[in-house]
């Protein structure tokens, strides 16, 4: 009965040490969440202007542009130094590079979100392991209780044994008659 109270007493220290934590984020879901109409536009164009495509569509206006203003065929609407597709190509990079650093604000807004995510991660994690650390100590603990009780059983039967045996030798000495030896 009393075995059963101290396992009963034991399995009661165990359940204690159980611990809960908030659980992980999606980042990836979280800043799609936080993006607005404009963050998403920058970010589309930002992978457009960073493509083989947009260089070769580029290239192919300055093509077209050039020969139809070289061969005549249309009015020259553009002289040779091609001031107005210069002027439209500075216009155009100008607007890019805006487009391109909003991009890259939002990216930098991402990066800290992750690095604070990190850091989360890395407070749980000791955390856990703290907990886990202490679980340890305390099942140490626990087996220690519970190898010196098997060591007090073990001594008390050994001690029960020696009165049997000693029992058993007086019991056989008074049973022996006296004369025979």
């Amino acid at each position: 009965m009393a075995i059963n109270r101290e396992i009963e007493d034991l399995a009661r220290d165990l359940i204690r040490h159980q611990h809960d934590h908030p659980p992980v984020r999606d980042l990836n879901r979280e800043t799609d969440r936080r993006q607005t109409l404009s963050d998403r536009i920058a970010g589309d164009f930002s992978r457009l202007i960073g493509s083989w495509v947009f260089v070769l569509a580029q290239i192919g206006v300055m093509v077209v542009w050039v020969v139809l203003n070289a061969i005549s065929a249309l009015a020259h609407w553009d002289g040779y130094p091609y001031q107005f597709l210069n002027f439209l190509l500075s216009l155009e990079a100008a607007v890019w590079a805006s487009l391109v650093l909003m991009s890259l604000n939002r990216m930098y807004d991402r990066d800290r979100l992750r690095a604070q995510h990190d850091y989360e991660l890395d407070v749980k994690t000791e955390e856990e392991t703290k907990a886990l650390m202490n679980h340890l100590m305390h099942q140490d603990e626990i087996l220690l209780q519970v190898l010196n009780r098997l060591d007090r059983s073990d001594r008390e039967m050994k001690r029960l044994l020696r009165r049997l045996e000693s029992g058993d030798a007086a019991a056989a000495e008074s049973v022996r008659p006296s004369g025979a030896a």
